[in-house]
């Protein structure tokens, strides 16, 4: 499969914000409107399915109007991340089902004006692999970001239940998020806009359609310096270029993406690696290391910070201070997928993901040209179904509209 063409933005009048209660919004469908969508729709590189869900969100997104705080009915808390809580919410005027993601932000108008107007950039991130985007607005000391809800939740929470997540699945995965990170490629309408991507399990968001999108990435300067000491966690997925100070590339991604399928497979954060009695509690059998050949040695390395023994785990390490991880992800060898478990086209496309220089690290064109991937692209995989197995939910996706 070819990779994915930038989208083409779609016409949509954002309102000009306001100092009582900052807004940005789209002005109700006309035909007009509707006619405009359906053109520049044709003009994107998607199948049909891809196309018909695309107009279907932005359709009824072009009916939303205004949005006001007074017009949500909160539903239930979907999570916390990122100095944000995010809630399953209905939208009263349309009856439509969002994920609003709160930020309490103690800022000046003047700033919290700027951080509504960057935010607008998001009404032009029209793909299948970007979590839809319904508008944003400041009321009572919080941004509202409001939301595309999928009710699959997030890769991180499918990994809680289902332990590790099965090579097939993650080959999907891999697809729509190279797929995303094509949209961000040099001299991108993205890449140019946005200061940063943010690829990792709990950005990762799926469906009961068996759709896989990605949210949570850096469309406002402005946000991310009010919200910099919330980011500290994020730090584990970054690349060894990145936390030493270089600025946001492509290929940061390629290598978050690789250490986040690590990750997903093995069923636990992979640094530092697991060693041999806890790869034989994960996997039931002595397992191989992944230089190929001898089991893994008891490592004398701690935990990363935050991160408690696992279900099915006998690490009894203490956990790792966070200037410890970091300096681990920056000087120590990359982590691997153990032998003998996973397909050796899986393990050498991991690999080429974390290679520690970017320079030589697997670019995306090289990526979407692999063995795994070719493979995983023609291959049937009932991505849906796993999931609302997994996960308990109904298929296909329970309505967008009225229900809770």
């Amino acid at each position: 499969m070819a990779p994915k063409k930038r989208p083409v933005p779609v016409p949509l009048h954002i309102p000009q914000t306001g100092e009582g209660q900052a807004t940005m919004n789209v002005d109700a469908a006309t035909e007009a409107n509707l006619e405009a969508l359906q053109k520049k729709l044709g003009e994107l590189d998607l199948d049909e399915q891809q196309r018909k869900r695309l107009e279907a969100f932005l359709t009824q997104k072009a009916q939303v109007g205004e949005l006001k705080d007074d017009d949500f009915h909160p539903i239930c808390e979907l999570g916390a991340g990122n100095g944000g809580v995010v809630h399953k919410v209905r939208h009263k005027p349309s009856r439509l089902i969002m994920a609003r993601k709160l930020i309490h932000l103690e800022i000046k108008p003047a700033i919290r004006n700027q951080i509504i107007r960057e935010l607008q950039v998001l009404h032009e991130c029209n793909s299948p692999y970007i979590v839809g985007f319904y508008g944003a607005f400041y009321s009572d000391g919080e941004i509202s970001i409001c939301m595309e809800h999928m009710d699959g939740g997030s890769l991180d929470q499918v990994l809680k239940e289902a332990r590790r997540i099965p090579e097939e699945i993650l080959g999907k995965v891999s697809i729509a998020v190279m797929g995303f990170g094509h949209l961000f490629s040099p001299g991108t309408y993205l890449n140019m806009m946005l200061s940063r991507s943010d690829v990792k399990p709990s950005n990762i968001l799926v469906n009961s359609r068996g759709e896989i999108k990605l949210c949570d990435f850096g469309v406002s300067g402005q946000l991310i310096d009010s919200m910099a000491n919330s980011f500290v966690g994020t730090r584990s997925y970054m690349s060894p270029e990145r936390l030493q100070g270089t600025h946001y590339s492509v290929q940061s991604d390629v290598w978050s993406m690789g250490l986040s399928l690590v990750e997903l497979a093995i069923g636990r954060y992979p640094i530092p690696p697991p060693d041999a009695r806890e790869l034989e509690a994960i996997f039931g059998r002595p397992v191989l290391d992944g230089a190929g050949g001898e089991t893994h040695s008891t490592s004398p390395r701690p935990r990363p910070p935050g991160r408690p023994v696992s279900g099915h785990s006998m690490d009894s390490r203490p956990a790792m201070a966070i200037f410890e991880l970091l300096d681990y992800i920056v000087n120590e060898p990359p982590p691997k997928l153990p032998h003998g478990v996973f397909t050796s086209d899986f393990q050498e496309f991991v690999n080429k993901c974390l290679i520690k220089n970017p320079a030589d690290r697997a670019d995306l064109k090289m990526l979407m040209n692999h063995v795994f991937i070719k493979r995983s692209e023609v291959e049937e995989v009932d991505f849906a179904g796993w999931l609302c197995k997994t996960m308990g939910l109904n298929q296909p996706s329970t309505p967008t509209r009225g229900a809770d």
